[in-house]
């Protein structure tokens, strides 16, 4: 009974109407009910950003002041475990790179500690003007039964990585009821017939979580805005972040997706209007449809669309981007949407039936919802779009995929999206920014890691937030990026309390680790040539037997593919405030 209560307590109206609910949706499946029957699909309205352009850094500008000044706040949808990517930890507690080591956890309360006034600006000119108040965004974690204990023993354990325990909430997740089958009779365990079988419900749930905290109520006391939903192992989506906000204002959109180009039928969720048919009783809306659904809609809408998915002739992409569940909702419409619904959000189920029949499962099935499809609960007048940056190094490279998933979709040419490119990526994403405000940074090397070959390894660079958390910012950061010059094959990590750092100057062909401990210390890097034996991302089928032997492969390198030897480094630390000139 005590199970009962829990699952009847954590959905809103109980458990009738989850089985009800449940009937409903099962029945459709089983007719083959087609959801978006009867629409028509076009392009919605966005924008889309070219990393780095005028237009991207305007938009990037206004929406970093608009956090800066306290009134954005973010929440992180956490809730899974990494046993898919070979790791026993909570998927948070990864660390993003090698270089840094620091958990994915880490490097984004480092990015939302950056919104304060100490960085805010009002030029990304090379005397930036700071504003006069110190803020710091409110950060919500949603977790689960199998990570909310982890998740809070590692921010308690690494003091909330200095966004202080008052600024951090986190709000569980519960599980919901399986189905037995078509009539939605809950599912038994198999070892315990008083115990009901139970699975996540979806990231949706975060929605009902927003509402049932009271967090949307105290963060509109508090003057928030807007409120930024995004994932646990995206280590690439803050570079977005500011400019979407941007977006998000200038268009005065109420809910704006985050998104990337994609080619057509390329496996991800499309951005898509939604026109139902005149007379119709179902609203016009903008939401995520899935690729296996986008084409066949297309081509039975006719027009300009009546070849399907297909790129532009132009861009090379298809004119529907790519949904990656990076999102910008405006609090106001947000609240009221959630007093209206209490956050529940539209449904769907897939069940796996034993034959054409679809009159039995092949195992217990269970509703689920995801937090994109909260547009499907708004009317058909809200403003609802998207912001596409490219390329996907400024805002997306997930880590999600196992070794052997990885190795597939590398066979295929598809982006593996694993532990692998993750964290190139995120090397390459500091390249990539450092060249754009003219600093001379070698080419990639080509490797082998896990069998997968000819990958680019680029110069290993990887900086706190702390330093630039913008690309404006990094502008400003180096006044003479012409006299910054990094070898391919040089390492160059910037660690701790950056805020006062400036790169005047840097030739370096080797490994450079500095660590500033102190807020107060302002630090100018003024280097001729550092030059030393450097780090070797060394590939994990090279290593030798006795050093396996005495220091066995980490979970971490085994999903990576790769064993860092930091065989000399040039390190600097600095412990107090003060002013130094690192020459």
């Amino acid at each position: 009974m005590a199970q009962l209560r829990v699952l009847d307590d954590a959905y809103p109206g109980g458990l009738v109407a989850y089985i009800t609910n449940a009937q409903r949706l099962l029945s459709e499946s089983r007719l083959g009910t087609n959801p978006l029957e009867g629409y028509t699909p076009s392009v919605p309205s966005g924008e889309a950003l070219p990393w780095g352009s005028e237009k991207f850094e305007q938009f990037e500008e206004r929406g970093f002041q608009h956090a800066a000044s306290g009134k954005v706040a973010f929440v992180l949808v956490a809730g899974g475990l990494g046993e898919r990517l070979g790791y026993s930890g909570i998927k948070v507690k990864l660390p993003y790179d090698t270089a840094r080591e620091a958990a994915f956890l880490q490097l984004y309360c480092e990015h939302i500690a950056a919104y304060t006034s100490s960085y805010a600006t009002t030029s990304t000119s090379a005397s930036p003007k700071k504003t006069k108040h110190k803020t710091t965004s409110p950060f919500a974690i949603m977790t689960s039964d199998d990570t909310h204990a982890q998740t809070l023993n590692l921010l308690e354990r690494n003091e909330y990585f200095g966004l202080g325990r008052d600024n951090i909430t986190l709000v569980k997740q519960e599980k919901v009821a399986c189905l037995a089958d078509n009539d939605a009779k809950l599912a038994l365990e198999d070892n315990n017939r008083w115990s009901v079988q139970t699975k996540p419900h979806g990231h949706g749930d975060v929605h009902m979580l927003m509402h049932s905290s009271g967090l949307l109520d105290e963060w509109e006391r508090r003057g928030i805005e807007h409120v930024v939903f995004f994932q646990d192992t995206n280590a690439l989506v803050f570079r977005a972040v500011p400019a979407a906000i941007g977006v998000s204002l200038a268009n005065d959109f109420e809910v704006n997706s985050l998104a990337v180009p994609r080619r057509a039928k390329e496996a991800i969720g499309a951005i898509t209007r939604l026109t139902p048919a005149q007379g119709s009783k179902n609203r016009a809306m903008t939401i995520n449809v899935e690729y296996n659904q986008l084409d066949p809609l297309l081509r039975a809408s006719g027009g300009a669309f009546k070849d399907g998915d297909m790129n532009d002739k132009n861009t090379g992409y298809s004119p529907f981007p790519g949904n990656i569940n990076q999102l910008v909702f405006r609090l106001a419409e947000y609240r009221r949407t959630l007093q209206r619904t209490h956050g529940v959000i539209a449904e769907f189920i897939n069940p796996k039936y034993t034959d054409d029949t679809k009159t039995a499962f092949k195992k217990p099935t269970r509703l689920e919802c995801m937090m994109q499809d909260y547009p499907k609960s708004l009317g058909p007048e809200a403003k609802v779009g998207f912001t596409t940056i490219t390329p996907n190094l400024a805002a997306y490279s997930p880590v999600k995929n196992s070794v052997a998933e990885a190795q597939a979709k590398f066979a295929k040419g598809d982006p593996t999206h694993s532990a692998t490119s993750g964290e190139l990526d995120v090397y390459a994403s500091h390249c990539a920014a450092l060249r754009l405000v003219g600093c001379s940074v070698g080419s990639p090397m080509s490797v082998t890691f896990l069998g997968m070959e000819r990958l680019a390894l680029p110069p290993r660079i990887s900086f706190a937030p702390s330093f630039a958390p913008s690309l404006g910012h990094l502008r400003s950061k180096l006044p003479a990026p012409r006299q910054v010059a990094i070898s391919a094959r040089s390492s160059f990590v910037l660690e701790g309390h950056c805020e006062n750092v400036i790169l005047e100057s840097l030739e370096l062909d080797g490994a450079l680790h500095i660590s500033v401990h102190h807020p107060r210390c302002r630090l100018v890097i003024r280097c001729g040539l550092v030059q030393n034996a450097g780090w070797h991302w060394t590939p994990l089928e090279e290593l030798e037997g006795a050093e396996t032997s005495t220091s066995p492969v980490t979970e971490e390198e085994a999903m990576r593919g790769f064993r860092v030897h930091r065989t000399e480094t040039a390190r600097y630390e600095f412990f107090h405030g003060g002013r130094y000139v690192l020459e």
